[in-house]
């Protein structure tokens, strides 16, 4: 992703949201979200790049700070929680889609966002299922979105992904932070019993009040 229009295609992409230029300046274009008209895309050039800016938890923008030199702290913006993405090409599409999602969670009211909650409630030591966690975020039918939101965690230390198994109390064969078998090693530190990759559901399982 090196251009502008790439950029503003992919966040109107997502549920409820509309293009504007509120500075009078065609330089900076923003995507917002309907629902509280916030923005989470912002769009301008600078230096001969596209520059975004995006909103990100703090952990989660050192994090991108880390491993790409062109994500830096957000220009004009709070830059505790705003990056600044250079599109020079250096960074992985997949990497600034992931992050443009992650801005839009965080200002919408969306079912990611909604999930992220939900599985924080899940205590030590306990599981919950994709199901479980989908009626919890307010919808018994959006378990496969529960996977989706949880591949993409924006923070595997806060939010405890390793706590949610399939309906069958089985673990992910490939867990997306730290791969086969780091669900089941995580899990175990937390004195949770896990024989052949499956968790008993009747004794683990988190009966929430």
């Amino acid at each position: 992703m090196k251009t502008r229009e790439e950029a503003l295609q992919f966040g109107l992409s997502f549920p409820d949201t509309y293009q504007e230029a509120p500075f009078h300046d065609e330089n900076w274009q923003l995507v917002r979200y309907k629902g509280n008209k916030k923005a989470f895309l912002w769009t301008y050039e600078r230096d001969g790049y596209v520059n975004l800016n995006l909103k990100a938890e703090p952990m989660r923008a050192m994090f991108w700070r880390k491993i790409h030199s062109s994500v830096l702290p957000g220009y004009h913006q709070n830059k505790e929680h705003w990056n600044t993405v250079i599109l020079d090409g250096s960074i992985p599409e997949e990497d600034i889609r992931m992050m443009i999602a992650e801005s839009y969670d965080l200002i919408s009211d969306s079912p990611a966002k909604r999930i992220y909650e939900a599985v924080k409630k899940i205590p030590r030591g306990k599981v919950a299922t994709y199901a479980q966690v989908a009626e919890l975020a307010g919808d018994r039918k959006m378990a496969r979105a529960v996977g989706n939101a949880l591949h993409r965690n924006p923070e595997p230390g806060v939010i405890p992904c390793h706590r949610v198994v399939n309906a069958a109390g089985e673990c992910s064969g490939s867990f997306a932070f730290g791969g086969s078998g780091a669900q089941e090693k995580l899990l175990r530190k937390e004195g949770v019993k896990v024989v052949n990759g499956r968790v008993d559901l009747q004794k683990y399982q988190w009966k929430q009040l």
